[in-house]
């Protein structure tokens, strides 16, 4: 494939926002191999070791491990990875080490076979978390001899369970930091730092962030302002886009806003807030989705988990299994995720009665 033709940096808005980026086209086996090897060498001689979403939340656990520690590894791993992260853990982790997952959920697609020998093999696997989980993923990570503390995902971040279950003393940077993470993870929307968070963690490297918030707390350096502004000027155009192309309809009593595009769904969700929308769907070009609720609609898990998905009853995600080949997907560029969109939408019309 010509390289140009998925360069974010010459693509014109109105098409980049319309199809996935670069690395949507490099094969998973690729990916894998390449994350595998790279796994291996992160985890030889390290004694403490992290598995967390590479998010704002996920890695301001890993902060707050490593000032515990003195040192973490990190293995960044999103939800759709927890079992490949779990199988590298027992393969290639030290004998003796000691294990975090932080802001990290199994769903029903997740069998985490080789939990117990994690477990085996360390000597203590905690697990740290705030979102929705059932009893029985529950009962599985507690049975195989893990510590597992999940929060009030209404009230907590999995930052603040991280800073709450870890022995010792913190600084008050570090407080901070988990209520300014909070604002964010739970949409709180009431400190502009948690935007600043969000973007910052999103746009550099995650060792990158780690060792920032580590440094600084919420209260990010000036370098860091300086290329939140700069990367803010072409996020804002892809937010214009998706926000043009949406559409409000009524669902089930529900007014929905439902847009597609690669973009920050947090800000969309928030202009279609601003329009009237109860709840807002943004499909994205890879095929994801995020759902987003308000004080008037507070089940947007409820509907991800009927669609591959889950989440917080304010902030969810999902991606439809609706993807057979490659020409699914170049249906779903053409027609601005309309099967996802519909599929979605459906999932709004069956939730059970509250």
């Amino acid at each position: 494939m010509d390289d140009r033709l998925i360069d974010d940096e010459t693509l014109p808005p109105e098409r980049k926002s319309l199809l996935p980026g670069a690395g949507f086209f490099t094969p998973d086996s690729f990916d894998a191999a390449r994350e595998e090897q790279a796994v291996a060498e992160t985890l030889a001689d390290s004694e403490v070791v992290v598995v967390a979403d590479p998010d704002a939340d996920g890695l301001a656990c890993v902060a707050l491990i490593r000032e515990h520690h003195g040192s973490a590894a990190l293995v960044p791993a999103g939800p759709h990875e927890l079992d490949d992260a779990v199988a590298h853990l027992a393969e290639y982790a030290e004998a003796g080490v000691d294990v975090y997952v932080c802001d990290l959920c199994p769903d029903e697609r997740d069998d985490l076979a080789e939990l117990t020998a994690v477990v085996e093999r360390a000597d203590s696997v905690s697990w740290f978390d705030h979102h929705q989980w059932t009893d029985a993923a529950a009962e599985r990570v507690r049975g195989a001899g893990v510590d597992l503390v999940v929060g009030d995902s209404d009230e907590e971040c999995s930052a603040d369970v991280t800073l709450r279950s870890l022995p010792g003393e913190f600084d008050d940077r570090f407080a901070k930091l988990a209520a300014v993470t909070r604002d964010h993870d739970l949409w709180l929307r009431e400190d502009p730092r948690s935007d600043d968070l969000a973007d910052y963690a999103h746009w550099v490297e995650p060792e990158t962030y780690v060792e920032t918030v580590r440094a600084h707390g919420a209260d990010l350096p000036a370098e860091a302002e300086e290329l939140l502004a700069e990367r803010r000027v072409e996020k804002q155009r892809l937010i214009d886009k998706a926000v043009e192309r949406a559409e409000l309809t009524q669902v089930a009593g529900v007014t929905v806003g439902v847009t597609y595009g690669r973009c920050s769904q947090n800000e969309v969700a928030e202009r279609l807030r601003e329009q009237g929308a109860d709840a807002s769907v943004v499909v994205k070009p890879a095929g994801s989705a995020s759902i987003r609720g308000t004080d008037a609609f507070e089940r947007c898990h409820e509907v991800a988990a009927q669609v591959n998905g889950g989440g917080h009853p304010k902030a969810a995600g999902c991606k439809p299994d609706i993807y057979d080949d490659m020409l699914d997907y170049a249906h779903h560029w053409t027609t601005r995720g309309a099967v996802a969109k519909q599929v979605i939408l459906n999932a709004f019309r069956t939730l059970p009665e509250a």
